[in-house]
Parts: structure tokens; sequence; C-alpha cells
């Protein structure tokens, strides 16, 4: 859902004028990594102006030569000199410092666009160089990134969490608009519950079904991402339609012997994966149970095989 225009008219993103978008940027890239090529690639197409990047790793300057092509590689210090807007794409536990770093050199200029994509932090971890008269914007894309072009596609529609001053909220969601995306505003104080749950559904996905494609080659299975491909897409589909009501299998339903059965052949044959399917299946059953899928009378003996099995590995419920 679209935030409302913050004059309270209820005008949503796509309908700004001409004159609340930004004009052409000279835009600069700080951490050329995936998503910062990414973005300034976006924001390329949409037509600003990428002017500098600076990257040190061999993929980095791979990226930039695939996706700014033309784009120097230079110091941090110079990438601000040349850039109007500049993205700041370092990961979360570098950001303090690179801010603090920067605006202590002075390398940042009054009415500076900074833009940092980290979806931990809000705008207060850019407060030194808003000292310094910067412009201060967290644009958070909710997308994997692989470091090809794909991801120019794949920001089509995509959602972004944007935390911003509120004189530059239309300034944020014209940005976010010409990359293809969706602003969703979170407030500063929820950025970090924000990104756990994301970080918990996309992240922890992606341990999930590795496992399983490693789980299921085990049991010999020759094409584990034909097999799992239909139904796992099947899952996402209908938890995103339906949330709990979705939940299906034996936790679910409470089919104790068949979790036993689980967890004896997962000890045998994978006993790095029992830990994880301990969690999963507690946090499932509780899910269930308050949910009315599965029944108390089921639960019982459920619990009581997890609570063993959880003990058996030196775990407590």
């Amino acid at each position: 859902m679209h935030p409302q225009h913050p004059s309270g008219t209820g005008r949503q993103p796509e309908a700004a004028r001409a004159e609340d978008r930004p004009a052409r940027l000279a835009v600069g890239v700080v951490g050329a990594g995936r998503v910062g090529s990414a973005l300034a690639a976006a924001l390329r197409q949409a037509g600003h102006r990428p002017v500098a990047a600076s990257g040190v790793s061999d993929a980095s300057r791979r990226r930039a030569e695939t996706l700014l092509p033309g784009v120097p590689l230079v110091d941090p210090g110079e990438v601000l000199a040349r850039s109007d807007l500049v993205l700041l794409t370092v990961p979360d536990d570098a950001l303090p410092g690179l801010v603090t770093g920067l605006a202590g050199t002075g390398a940042v200029r009054p009415g500076q666009l900074l833009v940092h994509t980290s979806g931990r932090y809000g705008i207060d971890v850019l407060r030194p160089a808003l000292q310094a008269g910067a412009l201060p914007l967290a644009l958070h894309p909710v997308m994997t990134f692989t470091g090809t072009p794909v991801d120019v596609q794949r920001l089509g529609g995509c959602s972004f969490g944007v935390t911003a001053p509120e004189e530059l909220r239309l300034a944020a969601e014209a940005l976010v608009i010409e990359m293809g995306g969706e602003p969703e505003w979170i407030a500063e104080e929820v950025r970090p519950l924000y990104h756990a749950a994301l970080a918990l559904g996309a992240n922890h996905l992606v341990t999930l079904v590795a496992q399983s494609m490693e789980l299921l080659r085990e049991a010999g299975v020759g094409a584990p991402d034909r097999m799992l491909g239909p139904l796992l897409g099947a899952a996402l589909d209908n938890a995103l339609r339906s949330g709990d009501a979705a939940l299906t299998g034996p936790v679910a339903r409470g089919d104790a012997g068949t979790v036993a059965a689980h967890i004896t052949e997962l000890r045998a044959h994978a006993p790095h994966a029992v830990a994880g399917y301990l969690a999963m299946a507690r946090t499932t059953a509780d899910r269930a149970l308050a949910h009315g899928l599965l029944k108390p009378e089921h639960a019982e003996d459920l619990l009581d095989v997890l609570g063993a099995s959880g003990n058996e590995s030196g775990g407590t419920r």
C-alpha cells in the first residue's frame, strides 16, 4: 500500500508532479558491489548520470564494467567530489565507520544526497554527514542480488524500505519509483525489526532449500531442483495468500510417529540437519496449535517426541 502524500491529499506516488522529481543527478557509488551497481544502472536508465564508483575487489571491478560501462573507479573521497547523489552500498557493519570517515575528512558537501541501502539502519547512521550539510535517505531494496544485469530487471515492482526526513519524502519516493520500485515507509525505530523479518524469510529460506536439496540427493533423487520447484512454488504462494492456514505436513497434522522417523533418519544420514529440523518443527507446532490446525490431543505426543529429541541433542524446548 502506498503512503499518502504528505499534504494529506491521499495522492499516490505515481502521480508525483514533474517538479517533485529529482533533477538529473550525477550519481556516485561507494562500494560497487551487487546492490550499488544495480541501483546505479537503474538510475542511469531513468536518466541520471553515473559518474564515479569505488571498489577494490576484482568482483567489484567486473560488476562495474558490466553494469556501469565507462564509469571510472576512484577512491571514495573522489566519488563524493564528483557526485550529487551518492549511493553508500557497503556491508551494514562498515556503514557507520564509512559515514564518520567521509564526514571527518570534509568529503561531504552541503546539499549532497547521501543514500544508503542498509536494511538495518534508518537515517540516524548518517548523522555525521547530516551535520556536514548532506541530505540523508535510507532506501533498502527488498530483493536479492546476483551481480548481473538481471538485477536491474528485478527492481521492477520491488519494494523499498524507505526512511527519510519529512522534507525529503517526495524526493525519496521519486527516486524509488524511477528505479522501478515501490516505496514502503519504515519508521526509524523499527528498522532492525523490519530487517530481521526479511532475513528470517529470505536468507533462511535459501538455507532450508539448499539443505532440502542436499538431503534429496542423499536419498538418491537425481534432480532435486525439479522435484522441489513445483512444491516450493505452491507452498510459497499458499503462505503469501493464507499465512498459517497454509500449513500442511506431519507436524501440522500431529503425526508424531512420522516426525520421530524423520529425526531418526536425519541423525543417521545428516546429523548437521537435526537441530534445524527440531527448531522449525517446534515453531511450526506452536503456530499450528495456535491457529487451530494441530489438535491438542495430537500435539501432546508430537511435543513429547520433539522434546525428547531436543534433550538428546543437548537442547531444551
